[in-house]
């Protein structure tokens, strides 16, 4: 496909929190892509903020439309396979907000029909192109610390009332460790590769819950741990990154900033776009405290990568395959939760 004369004609399907807040500004963002139809309930509301793009009250008439080269599924998750599946049998490709499906034999059966269709499968595992998780890796791959033996991940909000909305009423993968936990797993197994056992625990914390709300995981990768928790009770968070090593410590305490620059209105080319001022801190030998600045983040990289593997020109920014294998672990940590033991995780697929 040449981007230049035919721009890849992209559908999202749902205009929730995700697609608003970053799937349509994102995809907006990129040259090669064009954002011509979303698939929604509340046509109102997309037509307030994106005049110029059709409104389909149909899903599943919307993946399949002919006139559509890309579908963005952003609807619940258990709605993910079947919409995914039609799509690629229309011969579209097709990228899945995470988790790609509730079930990891869901999952491989979109890997079989998106291999035999010859399309494009992906996940926006977005969090990979965050300022935060980008400078700590930057750090560990320097040796700053030397060899890492503990590694902390955390996602902590302060949310007390339970709020009305699928996220937070029982179903397939819904949850906290499904919402959140993606990103934690995601960026772990980017860093360390296949874990040999999972421990995990999870809690309703809040009055009311009905789902998950805090949960509490360790993954083993030989003498190195990786601790990974996420909840709704943190009027006070804790560092978003902390690592510990042979040779010392690092600490990156603030979150990356995209996502509330997405809600303020900025946008992918703005000069603060991604620029976090909150600095990674170290201290090795029992040296002085250093710190260097933060790696600015962009997860529009995510949807350009996509553009560009779909030309012909990349590969695909998050191949499916990685994506099952985080689902693997979140389903382990939830068995591990669930059975109170620890779970040696198999590989999917």
């Amino acid at each position: 496909m040449n981007q230049a004369s035919h721009p890849i004609r992209v559908a999202l399907i749902g205009y929730g929190f995700a697609a608003r807040t970053f799937h349509a500004p994102l995809i907006r963002a990129v040259s090669g892509l064009s954002l011509t139809s979303v698939a929604s309930s509340r046509p109102g509301e997309v037509r307030a903020d994106l005049p110029e793009v059709a409104v389909e009250g149909d899903a599943m008439r919307a993946v399949v439309a002919p006139d559509v080269d890309l579908v963005v599924i952003a609807t619940p998750n258990d709605t993910h396979f079947p919409l995914a599946q039609a799509a690629l049998r229309a011969g579209k490709h097709v990228v899945v907000d995470k988790p790609l499906t509730p079930s990891v034999p869901e999952a491989c059966e979109l890997l079989a029909t998106a291999r035999a269709s010859g399309r494009l499968l992906s996940v926006f595992h977005n969090r990979r192109w965050d300022s935060d998780f980008l400078t700590v890796r930057q750090a560990m791959q320097d040796g700053l610390v030397g060899e890492v033996r503990h590694f902390e991940s955390r996602i902590e909000r302060f949310r007390p009332q339970v709020r009305d909305r699928w996220r937070e009423r029982p179903g397939p993968a819904t949850g906290l460790w499904w919402d959140l936990g993606p990103h934690l797993v995601d960026q772990a197994l980017s860093l360390f590769g296949w874990p040999d056992a999972v421990q995990a625990s999870v809690s309703r914390q809040r009055d009311g819950a009905t789902t998950d709300d805090w949960a509490h995981v360790v993954l083993s990768f030989g003498a190195t741990r990786a601790v990974l928790q996420v909840g709704m009770l943190a009027a006070i968070p804790g560092p978003r990154f902390v690592v510990h090593g042979t040779r010392g410590s690092l600490i990156k305490a603030r979150p990356d900033p995209q996502e509330s620059q997405l809600l303020a209105g900025l946008r992918p080319g703005d000069p603060q776009w991604g620029v976090d001022p909150d600095p990674l801190q170290w201290r090795c030998d029992n040296e002085a405290l250093q710190s260097r600045p933060a790696l600015p983040g962009d997860q529009s990289r995510f949807y350009a990568g996509l553009a560009d593997a779909i030309a012909g020109n990349g590969s695909n920014p998050v191949p499916p395959e990685e994506a099952i294998a985080v689902m693997a672990i979140l389903q382990a940590a939830a068995d591990s939760a669930s059975e109170g033991r620890s779970v040696v995780p198999k590989a999917p697929c």
